[in-house]
């Protein structure tokens, strides 16, 4: 069952509606938690960024230590109404992993801001298990989407086995102490039928993932349902869209030598590669974007807004 779209004009009032948001541009946000000292380098950085991304150390003392110190203060607040609540019920503490939702638009820099948050959340709290889980994993093998004559629409809510994920979201939160993920190949373009990513008694899961604020067409459960908190990583379509090529690119150069890489048949003709990238955006990543993925945007507590270079201009906060 394929879910149907937002209308125009619910679309435009999801988009302009910050009324229920506290926002904030770079300066006055970095004043929250105005630390300039991160044990980090560049190269650190420069190794967790998704390809074409671009991240400074400027970034993370202005926008993510104050983002992180916010999440720890978050985390110990759940800590705290877990053991309130377990002793209101008169039942041993038990471990119930905090878990972190990051949303947003194919190419907008989602991972990386994932990685990111995974690695200062430990170094934070050096004590506390810190996985992350992409979504990808949990796409329906391309031969699944084949037979169902939906490989076209590869990213769209129906392409998921939204089941599988909302079963994993379930066993974090029940506290399974290992879970087995299915994992996803960027060098095949399809889900892994061998590997797997283990999950062992994690107490902060960050999932990422393009649908993970999204209603799933034959649950009354969402993703989000799941989150203790929820970040949308923002950007206009036409940045998006620019990102998206961008990182293409970088895709083919590394596909050219490599026949077992997806991008290989079309790494040697750059002009039909590009064109076939314009169409999938025009297709398939646009659709998705304006119909299922920015009008779950408000559903995040957290929104980054990016302009140009990746650049984080605005942060929006919940009221």
């Amino acid at each position: 069952m394929i879910v149907a779209p937002f209308s125009w004009k619910e679309r435009m009032g999801v988009l302009e509606n910050y009324s229920n948001y506290d926002h904030f541009d770079r300066q006055t946000w970095h004043s929250f938690f105005p630390s300039n000292t991160v044990s980090l380098t560049q190269d650190n950085l420069d190794e967790i960024k998704s390809l074409n991304d671009q991240i400074s150390i400027k970034d993370v003392n202005d926008v993510y230590l104050p983002l992180i110190k916010l999440l720890q203060l978050k985390y110990q607040n759940y800590l705290q109404w877990q053991l309130q609540k377990m002793t209101f019920i008169k039942q041993p503490t038990s471990r119930v992993p905090y878990i972190i939702g990051i949303a947003g638009s194919v190419a907008v820099g989602k991972s990386t801001t994932a990685r990111l948050l995974q690695i200062l959340l430990h170094r934070l709290m050096p004590d506390r298990r810190v996985s992350l889980v992409t979504t990808d994993g949990f796409l329906f093998p391309n031969a699944k989407l084949k037979r169902r004559g939906i490989m076209d629409r590869k990213g769209f809510p129906e392409s998921y086995d939204m089941e599988a994920l909302l079963n994993f979201l379930n066993e974090v939160k029940g506290g399974k102490e290992q879970i087995k993920v299915p994992i996803y190949s960027h060098q095949t373009y399809d889900v892994d039928p061998v590997n797997y990513q283990l999950l062992d008694r994690p107490d902060i899961v960050i999932v990422e993932g393009i649908n993970t604020l999204q209603l799933p067409s034959n649950q009354r459960l969402y993703v989000s349902d799941f989150f203790d908190c929820a970040l949308y990583v923002d950007a206009s379509a036409k940045l998006a869209e620019k990102w998206y090529l961008e990182r293409f690119g970088v895709l083919l150069d590394t596909a050219l030598t490599d026949p077992t890489n997806y991008y290989y048949p079309l790494s040697h003709d750059r002009d039909h590669a590009f064109a076939v990238a314009r169409s999938v955006w025009e297709k398939v990543n646009l659709p998705n974007l304006t119909q299922y993925i920015l009008p779950t945007r408000n559903r995040a507590e957290i929104i980054l807004h990016k302009t140009d270079h990746h650049y984080i201009d605005r942060i929006y906060l919940r009221k």
